[in-house]
C-alpha cells in the first residue's frame, strides 16, 4: 500500500499544479449551490433536510466525475508514457489504484467543500445530522462508482474525448436503469420481477437509501461491487496493452 499511496500523492499533487482543478472545483460549488437553492427550491420545501442537495447529485456527477477521470490513462497513452510506467517497479494494480484514490480524493475534497449546505440547514432548522452523513457517504460511494468507471474509459482509448463520451453514456445507463420514467414505461409491458431487476443496476435505486439516512449493507455491497468490476476491468486492459 505504501507504493499506492505514494502514487496517489504525486497523482493527487500533479491535479493542483494546473488551473483546471481551481476551475473544476468553482463550477462545483456553484453548480451545487444552483441545483439546491434555485432548481431544487431549498427555501420554498420548508424543511430542514438537504434532500434538494443531495437529489442532484446523480446528474451532477455525470458531467463533472468524467471530466476528473477522463485523462486518468489516456494521457498516459497519448504522451506514450504508459509503456515507461508499465515498465517501473509498480503492479497494474498499484497504479491503478494509485491513480484511482487520488482523483477520488480530490472529489472528496469538492465534496467537503459544500460545508456551507450543512451549516445553512443547521442555522435555518434543525435538521438529522445523522442522515445528512448518510447522504455525504452515498455521495462519495456514487462518485467512486463514475470515477471508477470512467477509468475503465480512459484506458480503452488514447483520446480524453472519446473516454468521457464512454463514461457519460455508462454512467447515464445506471442512473436510467432506476430512474422513474423508463421504470414506469418497463412497467407496461414487463413484470414487476423484472422492472425490479433492471432498478437493481441504477444508481438511483441505491443512492435513495442514502439520502433518506439509512446505510444498507446491500447499497454498500452494489457500489463496491460496481468500483471494483471497472478498476478490475481497467486491469485487464491495461495488462493487455503491456501484453501487445
Amino acid at each position: 500500500m505504501k507504493t499506492v499511496w505514494t502514487i496517489a500523492r504525486r497523482e493527487l499533487a500533479s491535479y493542483f499544479t494546473s488551473p483546471l482543478a481551481y476551475v473544476f472545483l468553482v463550477i462545483f460549488l456553484l453548480l451545487s449551490g444552483f441545483f439546491t437553492f434555485t432548481a431544487g427550491a431549498f427555501f420554498e420545501r420548508g424543511e430542514a433536510s438537504l434532500a434538494a442537495f443531495f437529489a442532484w447529485h446523480p446528474w451532477l456527477y455525470l458531467v463533472l466525475v468524467p471530466a476528473v477521470g477522463m485523462r486518468l490513462w489516456s494521457e498516459e497513452r497519448r504522451a506514450g508514457t504508459l509503456e515507461l510506467l508499465l515498465t517501473l517497479p509498480v503492479t497494474t494494480a498499484q497504479a491503478i489504484l494509485g491513480k484511482f484514490f487520488a482523483s477520488w480524493v480530490f472529489l472528496a475534497l469538492a465534496l467537503a467543500l459544500t460545508f456551507p449546505v450543512v451549516v445553512t440547514v443547521n442555522v435555518l432548522g434543525d435538521p438529522d445530522n445523522g442522515a445528512i452523513a448518510a447522504g455525504y457517504i452515498g455521495s462519495l460511494l456514487l462518485a467512486g462508482a463514475y470515477l471508477a468507471i470512467t477509468c475503465m474509459t480512459s484506458a480503452m482509448t488514447r483520446s480524453q474525448v472519446v473516454a468521457f463520451i464512454l463514461a457519460v453514456v455508462l454512467c447515464l445507463f445506471l442512473i436510467l436503469a432506476g430512474f422513474s420514467p423508463v421504470t414506469d414505461l418497463l412497467a407496461r409491458w414487463a413484470s414487476p420481477s423484472f422492472v425490479d431487476a433492471v432498478a437493481s443496476f441504477s444508481v438511483i435505486t441505491h443512492f435513495d437509501g442514502f439520502q433518506k439516512g439509512v446505510i444498507d449493507s446491500r447499497d454498500l455491497a452494489f457500489f463496491v461491487s460496481v468500483i471494483g468490476f471497472a478498476l478490475f476491468a481497467t486491469g485487464v486492459i491495461i495488462r493487455g496493452h503491456r501484453a501487445g
